[in-house]
């Protein structure tokens, strides 16, 4: 059998001869039937299908909410490809390789599996691909070079939206020195990089920059405040009658929140209530919330309540554990990961400010901006909505003075706290005063903590917030 053109087996050379004789048919490679796959890696390439990875907590499914590729973009290692909710959290996927979006297996809103195929990407063939990656061969296809700014050597830890602003204007991050824990490159650095190289002055950071006490005989402009009461206006939507059923599936957080509640179910709940006298910490609040506002951040009553109860389980630890399943073993957490519920478009989510035991009441305060930014935005990671171990609720925020929580497994107490009003009350000498006043309502697990822990516990906190400077003591 002759040939023009015949294929090595153990090459991918060609070999050009006028006429060969070949006794193995397997070997021969005829042009005319079937097109040969070039070397050149511009235009043969690999197609890889990216698994969505197991992104932890027991998580099996998630939701596509947002797509920032679409077929036949070119993407670079930790670009951002879309953004995936699970009942937990919103989780943005980036990708591993360098190469050409050719399919997506999903379309807004579709259920996404962990383990199963995301995209396919198109890769150098060159470069190999990772073993656990399902590789499919095609046939050669032309395009385009793109270059892309790759990080090599050291795994530089950096946010997507980080790596997007480096890529932007072109900084390689392995020249950026990262400010953040375990030498994390965050957005501050870039833009202190991009003013060294161009010669910009940025303003100081608002929480680099601590602002001393002002003298007595200054003045501070108080922010203008809305003294007119708040009438509730009701929110105006289209009333649709389609005389129709209509079935929607339970996801995302509703989804977690169907679990956890009826986890709680199995808890016995111990209630009680009492009310507060926030006079003094009223006071207070308005002397220090102008300071707050000059290092950029909105203070708000929550952040002494978050540093009042952290002060209170340190007395009373118990309220600050978590019981297993089996009723046999307390667990007594070291850190005081205080969560607070939040009311978003999303449903209720409850982050939780980690570590409070160690944070002054301002280290609250830029916390919980950052946390109400991103749960309002539906941007809230796992690590900020998991670990909490005693949890507060602010319903007062909507409306109502007492209310029944219901604990959040594992955690075995919670707290409600109702709208501050003003109110007469009595001093000591029998003369009525003006009061604000604010009901709070606990619930905890009793089959570990009883009635006077829990009384004890309220107490103490209650003392705290009816005088602020008591708690000077304690602070760490």
């Amino acid at each position: 059998v002759c040939s023009h053109r015949v294929r090595s087996c153990s090459s991918i050379r060609f070999i050009k001869s006028k006429y060969v004789c070949v006794f193995d048919k397997s070997a021969l490679k005829f042009s005319h039937q079937q097109r040969l796959f070039r070397t050149s890696a511009v235009s043969c390439g690999q197609i890889v299908q990216f698994k969505l990875s197991d992104i932890g907590e027991g998580i099996t499914e998630v939701t596509v909410k947002e797509w920032y590729i679409k077929e036949g973009d070119s993407v670079s290692q930790f670009d951002s490809i879309c953004e995936v909710q699970s009942d937990k959290a919103s989780v943005t996927i980036t990708s591993r390789y360098d190469g050409v979006i050719r399919k997506l297996h999903y379309s807004i809103d579709d259920i996404a599996f962990v383990g199963k195929p995301l995209v396919d990407i198109e890769i150098d063939a060159s470069k190999g691909v990772a073993p656990e990656e399902d590789v499919v061969e095609t046939p050669p296809m032309s395009h385009e070079e793109h270059t892309h700014q790759e990080i090599k050597g050291h795994k530089t830890l950096a946010t997507p939206a980080v790596r997007r602003l480096a890529m932007e204007n072109n900084i390689k991050l392995s020249e950026v020195v990262g400010t953040g824990k375990d030498n994390r490159i965050l957005k501050e650095d870039i833009l202190n990089y991009l003013a060294k190289q161009t010669g910009a002055i940025l303003p100081p950071s608002p929480k680099a920059e601590i602002v001393p006490p002002l003298r007595k005989t200054e003045t501070v402009p108080a922010a203008p405040k809305d003294k007119a009461r708040k009438i509730p206006v009701p929110v105006s939507r289209p009333i649709a009658f389609s005389g129709k059923d209509k079935t929607e599936p339970v996801t995302g957080f509703q989804k977690a929140m169907v679990k956890t509640m009826s986890a709680a179910l199995k808890i016995p709940h111990f209630g009680y209530c009492d009310e507060i006298d926030l006079t003094q910490l009223v006071q207070l609040r308005e002397e220090l919330k102008p300071l707050a506002e000059l290092r950029g951040v909105k203070l708000s009553f929550m952040p002494f309540f978050i540093k009042a109860a952290s002060l209170g389980l340190l007395q009373y630890p118990i309220l600050n554990a978590s019981l297993d399943e089996n009723c046999q073993n307390v667990t007594y957490k070291a850190s005081h990961n205080i969560g607070v519920a939040m009311d978003t478009e999303q449903g209720l989510i409850v982050p939780n400010v980690k570590n409070v035991q160690v944070c002054s009441v301002f280290d609250i305060a830029v916390e919980l901006n950052r946390l109400q930014s991103l749960g309002s935005a539906g941007q809230l990671g796992t690590s900020d909505l998991t670990g909490g171990t005693f949890t507060l609720s602010n319903i007062g925020t909507i409306g109502g003075t007492y209310t029944k929580p219901v604990i959040l497994p594992p955690e075995v107490a919670i707290g409600a706290l109702g709208k501050i009003q003003v109110l007469p009350r009595f001093n000591g000498k029998g003369e009525v005063f003006k009061a604000q006043i604010m009901n709070v309502s606990w619930s905890a697990d009793h089959r570990i903590i009883d009635g006077a822990t829990m009384a004890r516990f309220s107490n103490l906190w209650k003392s705290y917030l009816e005088n602020p400077a008591s708690m000077l003591l304690d602070l760490k």
